[in-house]
């Protein structure tokens, strides 16, 4: 019986974890390095395991970092099963099928960069690939029911309050006489948010495997974040500017348009404002929202109930190709955009920022993580321009970071869920070594240890 670990290991992408037991080896996550391109030799490289050797993975969420190298694992041998709630198996599809698409297109580019040669940068999969893995989805996780995975172990799903359909798993793993409770945490929400339930701690369990992004923080409260939020785009839109919000498509992208929703509604906001979803992703994310209600706060399933759409605003368009993306360039001022990636690092939002970054009127406005490294990084620490599609932009709109809005639980969060489940044993991961570093000395037990890529004990 054993644990070890192949991502997400004192860093905050890529998460990967793999239980032995009875022979049989699971998964939990297969996640993609996200960031700086440097990170692409990683995605390419080993697993730290053989891939046909894998009889089973469950997933805690469909992100990228989670779900992302899926259609590399398949690729590579795996041959068994995917476990998943509906909702992450629903997102999933729209994930990965996106994300081979991207690397399809990273592939063609570099073939025309080297003149031709299709050996200088393959895409590391491809969409036959991606459509593989999802033909391997097969019996779905119910929040608070148990489900036996193989003989000698079980596997009970509880929500993580993070997004759609995301959940924390209690492993149950039975070994001769040997018995252990292994709970992954996945990612954690943070509580009192209108779309999601709070998470919800699993019971007591003999080891934790835990999230740690913002071990070492509090998260502001959310009046305040929507007040500055609301200012923002009210500013914005009294100069005459545009608004471009870089826009990570799941949750993110939901959650803003319930505010805006909320905003114009209560007066916060013009009642003249247009808003552009201009990421089919996102769009298709929020169709996910309507079609599992039993993954959405009772609040807000009650709203679906009755008709009421929680992402409904007069003033909204969505743009669902690329001649409707496009057009949104003639749109000089008065629009709040709304686009991926959130990191900026690809997506349409790149030629909403090269139209927009150099008017003094518009704004840019940053409500997600920035890993080091990523053009959404380099603006918030000031950068002067920004090289898009060959050309420096000067960068001349106002630039707002408004952290407030984080899907992730704050420290707090993170202490009160570890003292819940109290576990004998702690692995922390998906976070920065300093911050895990932070965040073990505030749990006050010896017993905790911050894993190196493939490292492996024994349970």
């Amino acid at each position: 019986m054993q644990i070890s670990f192949h991502g997400a290991d004192r860093s905050v992408t890529g998460s990967c974890h793999r239980l032995e037991c009875n022979d049989v080896q699971l998964l939990v996550d297969c996640g993609l390095y996200q960031g700086s391109r440097a990170l692409a030799e990683d995605n390419a490289g080993d697993f730290g395991f053989d891939p046909a050797r894998i009889d089973y993975v469950v997933l805690t969420h469909a992100h990228l970092d989670h779900c992302g190298r899926l259609p590399l694992l398949v690729k590579r041998g795996f041959r068994g099963e995917i476990l998943a709630t509906a909702a992450t198996r629903d997102l999933a599809r729209v994930v990965l099928s996106d994300s081979a698409h991207l690397q399809e297109e990273e592939a063609e580019r570099s073939y025309t960069r080297s003149h031709g040669n299709r050996e200088h940068a393959p895409p590391l999969y491809t969409m036959a690939d991606a459509e593989n893995a999802l033909a391997r989805f097969g019996r779905t996780l119910r929040y608070g029911e148990r489900l036996e995975v193989c003989a000698g172990v079980g596997v009970t799903a509880y929500d993580a309050g993070h997004i759609l359909g995301s959940a924390s798993l209690y492993f149950e793993l039975v070994e001769g006489a040997r018995r252990r409770t292994v709970v992954l945490s996945g990612d954690l929400g943070t509580g009192g948010r209108p779309l999601l339930n709070d998470p919800v701690p699993p019971p007591h369990a003999d080891v934790v495997v835990m999230e740690t992004t913002y071990g070492d923080r509090l998260h502001r409260p959310l009046p305040q974040t929507l007040e500055e939020f609301y200012g923002a785009v009210s500013q914005t839109h009294a100069r005459g500017g545009n608004v471009v919000i870089p826009t990570f498509a799941l949750e993110r992208a939901q959650e803003l348009l319930y505010y805006l929703r909320l905003g114009v509604s209560g007066g916060a906001l013009p009642a003249s404002l247009t808003v552009f979803l201009d990421s089919p992703m996102a769009i298709i994310a929020t169709e996910a929202f309507r079609a599992h209600p039993e993954a959405v706060s009772a609040p807000v399933a009650q709203m679906l109930a009755r008709g009421d759409d929680p992402f409904a605003l007069d003033g909204l368009h969505l743009a669902r190709d690329g001649a409707a993306s496009r057009a949104i360039n003639a749109i000089s001022g008065g629009a709040v955009i709304m686009a991926g990636s959130g990191m900026c690092t690809g997506g349409r939002v790149m030629h909403h920022l090269q139209h927009n970054l150099a008017r003094d009127a518009a704004s840019v406005i940053f409500v997600g993580y920035a890993a080091v490294g990523t053009p959404a990084r380099r603006i918030i620490d000031g950068a002067k321009t920004l090289r898009l599609f060959g050309e420096e932009i000067p960068v001349r709109a106002r630039v707002y970071t408004i952290n407030g809005f984080s899907a992730h639980a704050d420290r707090d969060e993170l202490l009160a869920w570890h003292r819940a489940v109290a576990p004998g044993r702690t692995f922390l991961v998906h976070g920065d070594e300093d911050v895990m570093r932070k965040f073990a000395a505030l749990l006050g037990t010896a017993n905790v240890q911050m894993p190196a890529a493939d490292q492996a004990y024994e349970l």
